[in-house]
């Protein structure tokens, strides 16, 4: 299936491309241009991704951290 018609970018070829380590629609646009023209691809892009399910105010909601790495802060404030 087509994630992105203007490059004829499929999804197998986007999750191929986050399998080798891209991360970040950015990412997977300088690999393929998938989400550098029209734009509408970008949120299936980052639902591929992973991104975008539980966006921040949700996590916030929850009490969970926001920012990816904040436990680690969180322990080396409890250290200091």
């Amino acid at each position: 299936m087509f994630v992105c018609s203007c490059f004829g970018v499929t999804e197998a070829q986007v999750q191929q491309h986050a399998d080798d380590g891209a991360c970040t629609p950015r990412q997977i646009a300088s690999a393929c241009k998938a989400g550098t023209d029209c734009g509408s691809c970008v949120r299936r892009i980052q639902a591929i991704l992973g991104r975008g399910a539980l966006p921040r105010r949700d996590l916030a909601a929850q009490g969970r951290p926001v920012l990816a790495g904040l436990e680690e802060y969180e322990d080396l404030e409890e250290a200091a």
